[in-house]
């Protein structure tokens, strides 16, 4: 069977590059998000860590790009975008919010199972462990409805909630991702070999406390929780201390 070739130049945006960095750090965004999410992570770790972003079909640059509306098939893409980065023997760890957490979760799995390579750490941020399974319909509401849940969860410049023609250039990718990722889910049997760090906020409306310290069922490694004040995106108000617990973490895995 021939491995289908992908071009990683559509997938990964390299803000800030910082080749002599102690390791890589691949980004994934939230459901509804782009890679300039996090410009300011990159930013802020250059030039201590080489930050990549991922880019999903189908907004920004690669608006005309067709969606992939499974978790499985992103990462299955994903998986084989990420060759140059994660097969030249240099650290790397993923970074993934809400929807990116579980995606970067399934990367991590694929790398394992079918190339003997793991992140150094996988950091899991405001997302509930892929076997805590919670009924949800989001991606079946009309447009009013989508855009409500996003008030709710904020995360989204409230001029983007007001101007119809954004909205009608953003909706398609929310509805796509929410169909994504209210469709997966995953047993306890499904495990990685590395270190989960657990990011979460003590109001999230999609994530308990409890349902995120339950990726410790996820990993044969070690896992931890960082507790935040907020609600699912806690980040924003914490941007320092988020990046102090990777930074950190990074510091004392790669040394």
């Amino acid at each position: 069977m021939t491995t289908p070739v992908v071009d990683s130049s559509l997938w990964l945006r390299n803000y800030h590059p910082a080749p002599q960095g102690r390791a890589r750090l691949i980004c994934f965004p939230h459901a509804g998000g782009s890679a300039s999410y996090y410009f300011p992570v990159s930013a802020a770790l250059s030039p201590d860590l080489d930050v990549f972003a991922v880019q999903y079909p189908g907004r920004q640059d690669r608006r005309a790009d067709p969606f992939i509306d499974t978790i499985d098939e992103l990462a299955d893409v994903i998986h084989l975008a990420l060759a140059p980065l994660v097969r030249d023997g240099r650290p790397f760890a993923f970074f993934g919010h809400s929807m990116g957490s579980v995606l970067s979760f399934e990367v991590a799995r694929r790398l394992e199972e079918r190339d003997g390579i793991s992140p150094a750490a996988l950091f899991a941020s405001g997302r509930r462990a892929p076997h805590k399974v919670r009924e949800e319909n989001v991606h079946l509401r009309d447009d009013a409805g989508i855009v409500k849940e996003m008030s709710k969860l904020g995360g989204t410049d409230s001029r983007v909630l007001a101007d119809p023609e954004l909205l009608d250039m953003v909706l398609p990718a929310i509805r796509n991702d929410y169909r994504a990722v209210e469709r997966y889910s995953r047993g306890t049997e499904a495990k990685i070999g590395s270190p989960v760090i657990v990011l979460t906020a003590d109001d999230d409306p999609r994530t308990t406390v409890e349902e995120a310290r339950a990726w410790d069922q996820h990993t044969t490694g070690p896992s931890e929780l960082h507790t935040f004040d907020g609600g699912h995106f806690y980040l924003e108000q914490h941007a320092t201390r988020v990046i102090g617990v990777i930074s950190g973490t990074m510091a004392r895995l790669v040394p």
